[in-house]
């Protein structure tokens, strides 16, 4: 940025007195008004607006008058080249191009933009006088930047923040290193500094796997293969692809079968790519927790948002009004039923455990937590379940930390919390989609992502945290290719094929490759989320039994005799049959009861032991930000009889 200054300066000083001949308007500036924005407006350059008002260059404030030039400074000023020590100079004029620039005057494009360090930043704008280095002073650059640096990837790190290590712009990082604009891989050798005609990439040596022990759990270091794509050049043959990636001619040939006719120009390859390490956590024992049963008496509160006041003081509707339009409400006294039957079941068990709920008058950004801890002596519960809003469940879990008093949050998915106190009972979304891409790597599959362009976030997501995951091409008009999306299918595996679309014409297709390939080949379709598309009557949902269409799930439909039992007893107390919230607050209130049951803290019986109830798992780790994440999911399917079942 100095040297943006300097020539600025420069400039200015050496035009000064064309300026003064210049006629120009003025404008006074709008809030949230740019330089760009003014420029546009009356067809001048920012570099125009700059040169008559040089305070401009460090910001504009609101109500500021800015002197405007009637015409184009360009037409009235224009910078000749002019020979310096370090060679001449060049104004840019409209429509000039860095790469036009470079080959009038013969420079490199890395020459140019160290003789103007501005050009990273700014980039080329009308008007902006570049610094044309001399041949000697090219030599004297190329020279001193004739030695490469390197940087291998390490685990975690990002562009930004190797870029901020060696001082260098995320633009020329990237400039440098054009194979990670889309994604960085671990492993990847970066050019930092210096000319190298080719990034190379550095092998992650590991061992097949390896255990390392902690003080909670095994983790598991496993390396995965990823794959990317090369598009063949001229004169390549296979013996030097073989070479150039590291793999025997007949493996490269069983990742591309059409290699099996010859090698032609143009042809886009299967290769491998950068070990991608996985790290899995251990998996944690599910455990029937109700053969024991403590002596020491437990208190457990919770803290649910009734709102009673609001109701009573509600003299446009009833309260039979009131509950048909007041869907949080109904919300709110499903899991209350549910909770009431565990407490209920907790009785027949004889649990020791004291039991008191509360309104928590709560909304989103109010509630009566402060109050009700207060008169009510909440410090002295061990656990507290609720409230509903996450905000509410921070606030409670704050208050009650000194006390090491543990707040469950029963329904947010806010991942954001950072109290050690606090237990989110409901997996997140990208916990959701990661567990089953560990099953799938767990069964040794082949996963291949068939992504529709819109889902711009599911590709950056599986990009980032999959990076063995194969992507089939898509066609022109963003259609599914089958030849392409065959091609990546191996034998003797199961082939998972990840499909992400709201399209019904990219589902057929892709549905319709995958049962054309059934005969040669072991193939899964699965989805990430919930797909309204595919409860249509357009797609045969008999197609999608063949494929056995697989999901993740938070819950899962149960027809164990204790999950009849729950619903009997449900339907028994309130005459209807129990909604997603009732179970949920069943299962929730339950857990923790015999959780508490334990001859141990409820926080303890956390670390080692997982728990299954009517339709919900809880397996809770700790998060590094702070607090414990449940990463009980179900991994579903749909068998062949249209039943759906549990992967095991």
């Amino acid at each position: 940025m100095k040297y943006f200054y300097t020539i600025c300066t420069t400039a200015l000083l050496f035009s000064y007195s064309v300026i003064a001949q210049v006629k120009s308007t003025t404008h006074k500036v709008e809030k949230g008004e740019t330089i760009i924005q003014i420029a546009q407006k009356y067809n001048v350059t920012p570099y125009d607006i700059y040169q008559l008002n040089p305070d401009a260059i460090s910001g504009i404030k609101p109500k500021s008058v800015l002197l405007i030039p009637v015409i184009s400074m360009k037409q009235a000023l224009t910078v000749p080249e002019k020979s310096t020590s370090q060679g001449i100079t060049h104004q840019v004029q409209p429509k000039e191009t860095l790469y036009g620039i470079q080959k009038k005057y013969g420079v490199t494009d890395e020459v140019l933009k160290l003789a103007n360090p501005f050009l990273e930043k700014d980039g080329l704008q009308i008007g902006q006088v570049l610094t044309i280095p001399s041949n000697k002073t090219k030599k004297n650059i190329t020279e001193s930047t004739e030695k490469a640096v390197y940087h291998i990837v390490l685990p975690k790190e990002t562009k930004y923040s190797i870029a901020k290590q060696y001082g260098i712009s995320l633009q020329e990082l990237e400039r440098k290193n054009p194979e990670v604009v889309a994604n960085l891989p671990e492993g990847f050798k970066l050019v930092i500094k210096g000319n190298a005609v080719k990034a190379e990439v550095a092998p992650v040596k590991m061992e097949p796997k390896k255990e390392i022990i902690t003080p909670t759990a095994v983790v598991k270091i496993a390396e995965v293969k990823s794959y990317r794509e090369y598009v063949v050049k001229p004169k390549e043959t296979l013996y030097g692809l073989s070479k150039m990636f590291e793999i025997s001619q007949e493996e490269l040939t069983k990742l591309n079968p059409s290699l099996s006719e010859g090698v032609t120009e143009g042809m886009i390859l299967k290769v491998p790519g950068v070990s991608t390490v996985v790290v899995q956590e251990a998996k944690k024992d599910y455990t029937d927790l109700s053969k024991v049963k403590s002596n020491e008496r437990k208190k457990l509160a919770l803290l649910l948002p009734f709102n009673i006041a609001k109701i009573e003081g509600d003299t446009l509707n009833s309260t039979s009004k009131r509950l048909k339009k007041d869907k949080f409400l109904n919300m709110t006294l499903d899991f209350y039923a549910g909770a009431l039957v565990a407490i209920d079941s907790a009785k027949v068990l004889g649990l020791n455990i004291d039991v008191s709920i509360y309104d928590s008058q709560e909304t989103k950004n109010t509630s009566a937590i402060s109050s009700l801890l207060k008169d009510n002596n909440l410090q002295s519960s061990d656990v507290v379940i609720g409230p509903f809003y996450q905000s509410n469940v921070d606030k409670t879990a704050e208050l009650l930390l000194p006390n090491d008093v543990a707040v469950i949050s029963p329904l947010s998915k806010d991942q954001s919390v950072s109290f050690a106190n606090v237990f989110q009972s409901v997996p997140s979304p990208d916990a959701v989609k990661n567990a089953i891409f560990e099953y799938m790597r767990s069964k040794g599959g082949n996963m291949i992502a068939v992504v529709d362009k819109k889902k711009g976030s599911v590709i950056q997501y599986i990009k980032e945290n999959h990076k063995d995951v194969q992507f089939s091409a898509l066609t022109a008009n963003g259609g599914v290719s089958a030849d392409n999306l065959k091609s990546l299918f191996v034998k003797e595996k199961m082939n998972y094929v990840v499909m992400e679309t709201g399209n019904t014409g990219m589902i057929k297709a892709t549905v319709a490759a995958m049962l054309s390939a059934m005969w040669t080949y072991k193939v899964q379709l699965v989805i990430l989320e919930p797909n309204e598309t595919l409860d249509t009557d357009e797609v045969s949902i008999a197609n999608l039994a063949k494929l056995n269409l697989m999901y993740p799930s938070v819950n899962r439909e149960n027809e164990s005799p204790e999950a009849l039992i729950f619903e009997k007893e449900f339907k028994k107390k309130n005459r209807i049959d129990p909604s997603v919230f009732a179970s949920r607050g069943f299962d929730i209130t339950f857990d923790t009861m015999l959780r508490l049951s334990q001859d141990k803290k409820y926080q303890d019986t956390i670390e080692n032991v997982a728990t299954e109830q009517v339709d919900n798992k809880f397996e809770y780790y700790k998060k590094e930000g702070g607090g414990y994440a449940n990463k009980g999911i179900y991994i579903l399917y749909y068998d062949t009889d249209l039943t759906i079942k549990e992967a095991k």
